[in-house]
């Protein structure tokens, strides 16, 4: 299959840890701290991480066009038993099964957005007989839970829950409960199944008492898979007032998960359950333990040593963090450690991970865009780590 040859062609390629920048790239020229008179940071238009996340996207997407669904669910469940990742960390199972449902998405949302769910429904009875034909796979049925799972929050939208429609409400429960009754028949843990419990950390939005489970269902994941930042820093946003828990909840299990997972990530598993909550709740540094934090992003990154980890933190330490708020000795000890982080860690700049670090994924920009405003990003704080200033609070300003 030639997309597969392609796949292969590019995992190897990203696997091969060659650093120079990409052909017709930018070189981003920061006089460097210290003893080095100038630092050539690439910057990378398209990274090791999006040319790997894109190529197993295609091939989960070219598998399920060709109605090799049997194949896929093999890929699927190999990629999960073996816990393999991005080097961003990033499990190629979900990334695949992400590729394989697109199409169906794509048509499920525009019956969404016509309002016909007639047709939303019969797009998912299509994916019956699939799953009648893969019978007792559970990568298939990790495809179609997702898939309704998907369908669902199209239903619902982002609105609060007053200002949406009792018929959209209805299909979001439903297509949440298809999701869970399908999910019910395997065990993930019987299985060896990361995804599958990922699963159930999804379906919690639909429970009635979401509260009382929703962390037993999340050290049940990353019990699974230890290894996977991903699903520590969904749980942290998951511990959020606005979600499932409190402020006091989310450093309880920052604090939890940090000791479950210290053979894996010594302190980090602390900064890692921190990360996305701080990220989109300036109220959650209220009980953060800076010391703490700081010490798990050494952790960290002493382990994770890819590019994109390294921009992400340096992203969030250098350009992400408010001037004002709770905790303020907290926010500028975080925001000391983007020195080091670009001293030590920091070899290429990816634009697009700079643009979503202050969370604005959602916006309307196009890509050409969103790769200039990185790019805007990095510089102001590159620019600032250089001349010995302390790191751009506002680089929009």
């Amino acid at each position: 299959m030639p997309v597969l040859d392609n796949l292969t062609t590019l995992i190897r390629k990203a696997r091969s840890g060659v650093d120079a920048p990409v052909s017709g790239g930018t070189l981003l020229n920061i006089e460097a701290l210290k003893t080095t008179p100038k630092l050539n940071l690439p910057i990378k238009t398209t990274s090791e991480e999006e040319d790997m996340h894109h190529a197993l996207f295609e091939a989960g997407l070219y598998m399920a066009r060709q109605d090799a669904w049997a194949t896929l669910g093999d890929r699927i469940r190999t990629a999960d038993a073996g816990r393999v990742t991005t080097p961003g960390g990033v499990p190629e199972a979900e990334i695949l099964a992400e590729g394989a449902r697109a199409d169906l998405i794509t048509a499920a949302n525009r019956a969404v957005k016509a309002g016909d769910e007639l047709s939303a429904v019969s797009i998912m009875n299509d994916m019956q007989l699939v799953l009648d034909e893969t019978e007792h796979d559970h990568g298939v049925a990790y495809v179609v839970a997702m898939a309704h799972i998907d369908i669902g929050w199209a239903w619902r939208g982002e609105g609060w829950r007053q200002d949406i429609p009792a018929a959209h409400r209805a299909a979001f429960f439903r297509h949440f409960k298809s999701a869970g009754d399908l999910i019910d028949q395997y065990d993930a843990f019987e299985l060896d199944s990361p995804m599958l419990a990922a699963v159930r950390c999804a379906l919690l939005s639909a429970e009635t008492r979401p509260r009382t489970r929703a962390s037993d269902d999340y050290e049940d994941l990353i019990d699974l898979a230890p290894g996977v930042a991903k699903y520590m820093r969904a749980l942290g946003n998951h511990m959020l007032p606005r979600w499932f828990g409190s402020y006091q909840r989310l450093d309880h299990e920052a604090r939890r998960t940090m000791e479950r997972t210290s053979d894996i990530w010594g302190t980090g598993g602390y900064t890692w359950t921190y990360l996305d909550a701080l990220s989109v709740d300036d109220e959650a540094f209220a009980l953060l333990d800076a010391d703490l934090f700081c010490t798990g992003l050494r952790d960290i990154l002493a382990r994770q040593t890819d590019q994109h980890s390294v921009n992400v933190l340096a992203a969030y330490t250098g350009s992400a963090l408010e001037p004002a708020g709770v905790n303020l000795e907290a926010r500028a000890r975080i925001a000391d450690c983007f020195d080091w982080i670009v001293s030590e860690h920091l070899r290429e700049v990816h634009p697009r991970v700079w643009y979503a670090a202050k969370g604005v994924w959602a916006s309307r920009l196009d890509d050409q865009d969103r790769l200039a405003k990185g790019r805007q990003r990095a510089s102001a704080a590159l620019d600032r780590h250089a001349r010995g200033l302390p790191p751009v609070t506002n680089p929009d300003a």
